[in-house]
């Protein structure tokens, strides 16, 4: 019997029983209170109340301009639809950079302000010092290598990472870092599978890919990519399961000549 059949609440707890019985992880980012609530009742795993609001919800670039108080705010909606699945908040741009007193006060601040159950940030070496503050103070916290969007003017492209051996051995000692630090969990973005692979395979903690191959410990998307809500965004890693900007666009078409032809609202629709 599967993991997900014998618990009430996903913990971080059950992702480390997960890794272990061979059972992979889903997890799928959410920003509201309506997508929260569906994604939790068909059972996924982790909902990420990912800086990929940013992007998605705002509009921006990139994910940098997202404040700290707006993603509170997503993480409070989203946390209100949520009964079985975890809830993890992305800690935004310049929330845990600087020094570990201001990454602390942010991940608390998360924490109190939202009811999630855990953060997330991105980073190796640079960022030990500020998980072991934050794990420290009781807080869960999951890491993030390979492509780190927040970085994404420091590389200047979204391509993929730790193609090179230099860059591919940092990326294991920072993996063996942030579990040595406490993470109980790593994102690994758009980097090889055989180096996905190999890291999951080193670590006693479960890994989780977006465009890191099928040897992660479980995967994720952004919701607006695997709904096709967004069509312009088609890297290879992405699996669209539905097409929902076809379909709202056509059921809004219809709506809008149903209003113009007068046919719109019946008799059987009216008071």
């Amino acid at each position: 019997m599967s993991v997900n059949k014998e618990i009430k609440k996903v913990t971080t707890h059950t992702l480390l029983r997960m890794k272990a019985s061979g059972e992979n992880i889903s997890m799928i980012t959410a920003y509201d209170f309506s997508f929260a609530r569906l994604f939790d009742a068909a059972g996924i795993d982790v909902v990420l109340v990912g800086d990929s609001a940013s992007n998605v919800m705002a509009g921006h670039e990139t994910t940098v301009p997202i404040t700290l108080e707006q993603m509170i705010y997503h993480a409070q909606c989203v946390v209100r639809g949520i009964s079985r699945a975890l809830v993890a908040v992305d800690m935004p741009f310049g929330s845990y950079q600087s020094n570990s007193d201001i990454a602390l006060a942010s991940a608390i601040r998360i924490m109190k302000e939202s009811g999630a159950h855990t953060i997330k940030l991105e980073g190796g070496e640079e960022v030990v010092d500020s998980i072991r503050r934050i794990v420290s103070a009781g807080i869960p916290v999951m890491g993030h290598l390979g492509l780190t969007p927040q970085s994404i003017y420091k590389f200047g492209t979204y391509a993929v990472r730790a193609k090179e051996e230099l860059e591919a051995e940092k990326l294991k000692r920072d993996a063996q870092l942030l579990q040595e630090a406490g993470c109980y969990a790593i994102v690994l973005e758009k980097i090889p599978a055989s180096l996905a692979k190999e890291v999951s395979e080193s670590l006693s903690i479960p890994t989780i890919g977006i465009g890191a191959g099928p040897h992660c410990n479980g995967q994720v998307l952004v919701m607006h990519d695997m709904l096709g809500i967004n069509n312009e965004f088609k890297p290879r890693f992405l699996r669209q399961y539905l097409n929902l900007q076809e379909q709202v666009t056509g059921a809004l078409k219809q709506y809008i000549g149903d209003i113009k032809s007068g046919s719109f609202p019946s008799e059987s629709e009216s008071y």
